[in-house]
């Protein structure tokens, strides 16, 4: 019987250990797509406590307390953070065999350095002291935090309407040790289903952008200035957020309308909601080819399904779900629109319903060619399928239809700087899978050849992929 989370943890062949130890453990980590808080980087920001730095806005965590039968109370409500803590070590022991077990130890392993120890309710308040005391040093602030995880670069996620000065005080500063680099992120600038949001939004894109929106055109000439304004500001990537692809037949006389009619505040129906997604992508899509930036799209979350939560708490509070939409037919009519043109940006696909893995790990292959290698991927493990067998379906669907040794790698998409050991589970899990091949004879004993493929998986793909030039 293996001991638990020793530092052969999930490596179970000699193999894989040699891969993990020798080729992937000391890599840097290029997290191309994150919503970290650039604010508090900015500040080099000091946590007061665990909970503030581990609990606040983690609604993996919410959603496991609250299946566990802990009231709101102590999850988003008025419990002290002392309370809440308590509660959430009191939910760890019944997380086991949920990624959460798993990374709430990797996470104490590191930056903390408590091994040994199981969080519970018995251990709670002598882990929470410890590592609140350690918090307080330098080196646990947001940027002593990046370099101790080793971390170059990270994405976050910024609207356009945004004005970047907590991206431009890091850039000038020179306090933070890994690149902080925005990422383009227009869902409110399609999301017309409710008028009267809608036209507040514009309001503000109208002062960001300097202009006044009345058409259609004049929506993409702001944004197009927002686009120009983060390109400046190192911005190389952009995100979409969408339920799935949108590809409707329209003409330029439909999408004015129907945005002169969101404009005068009545709501549209279904339909030329899709219509007009379909033009606004489309445009923004263009945009991003003419920069050579990437483009990134995650397909299929089912969002803020409780009415009551929603209305309570507000959206990102733990209440999405994996949707069923559809995904290949508009999302191979999307791509191939741009394709034509010329006008097709690197791009990654990700989604959230696992029964989508090899669709969208063979439609990459449909667009690929000559610009870039692997100019389409099949993206990481996203959101619920973040977890052992998520990444393990990743990796295969990927191997099986495309090449795996041109993947981008991990990234982190989280609210927390405690999660940065989610690569450490990925590379892991990466390197069993190599190893147990090796050992099965199913792959050539040659760990030169395939240590460096897991190397470039885990850091070297994405610098260059992405175009960043690191000083």
């Amino acid at each position: 019987m293996q001991p638990f989370l020793t530092e052969d943890f999930m490596l179970h062949t000699e193999t894989s250990r040699r891969l993990y130890h020798d080729y992937a453990k000391n890599q840097p980590i290029f997290d191309y797509h994150c919503h970290l808080p650039v604010e508090d980087i900015a500040s080099d920001k000091k946590f007061a406590n665990l909970t503030q730095i581990w609990l606040y806005g983690d609604h993996y965590k919410w959603r496991a307390m609250r299946a566990n039968g802990i009231g709101e109370e102590y999850i988003t409500g008025a419990a002290s953070d002392h309370e809440k803590f308590r509660a959430w070590a009191a939910t760890v022991p019944k997380t086991l065999r949920n990624p959460l077990y798993h990374w709430t130890h990797l996470e104490l392993k590191k930056p903390f350095g408590i091994e040994g120890v199981l969080l519970n309710a018995e251990t709670a308040d002598d882990i929470y002291s410890r590592c609140n005391e350690m918090l307080g040093k330098d080196q646990f602030s947001t940027c002593g935090l990046l370099k101790q995880m080793n971390v170059k670069v990270v994405c976050t996620t910024d609207d356009p309407i945004d004005s970047l000065e907590h991206h431009r005080k890091i850039a000038a500063g020179g306090f933070c040790a890994a690149k902080i680099l925005p990422a383009f992120r227009p869902d409110k600038a399609m999301a017309l289903e409710n008028p009267d949001s809608y036209n507040r939004y514009l309001a503000l894109l109208e002062q960001s952008a300097g202009c006044s929106i009345t058409t259609y055109r004049d929506l993409v000439g702001a944004l197009q200035a927002r686009h120009d304004y983060f390109h400046e500001n190192g911005c190389r990537l952009s995100d979409h957020g969408l339920e799935q692809p949108y590809a409707e037949d329209f003409t330029d006389q439909e999408i004015d309308n129907i945005f002169a009619q969101v404009r005068s505040g009545k709501a549209v129906d279904a339909a030329k909601v899709c219509t007009f997604k379909s033009a606004i992508l489309l445009d923004l899509a263009r945009m991003d080819a003419q920069k050579n930036w990437t483009q990134q799209f995650h397909f299929g979350a089912l969002r803020n399904t409780n009415d009551a939560a929603m209305k309570k708490l507000g959206p990102d509070t733990g209440y999405d779900s994996i949707g069923d939409f559809e995904i290949g037919r508009p999302l191979a009519r999307f791509l191939n629109i741009l394709a034509s043109e010329n006008r097709l940006a690197k791009t990654i696909l990700y989604n959230l319903n696992p029964r989508d893995n090899e669709l969208l790990a063979a439609m990459t292959g449909n667009y690929q060619e000559g610009s870039a290698p692997g100019k389409m991927q099949f993206g990481a493990a996203w959101w619920f399928n973040d977890q052992k067998e998520g990444m393990e379906r990743q990796i295969n669907a990927l191997s099986n239809l495309g090449l795996l040794s041109r993947f981008v790698g991990m990234l982190t998409d989280s609210r927390s700087f405690l999660s940065y050991p989610r690569h450490e589970y990925f590379r892991r899990i990466l390197c069993n899978l190599f190893g147990t091949d090796v050992d099965n004879g199913e792959l050539p004993n040659d760990l030169d050849l395939i240590g460096k493929t897991i190397a470039d998986i885990c850091y070297h793909n994405a610098l260059g992929y992405f175009g960043v030039a690191l000083d």
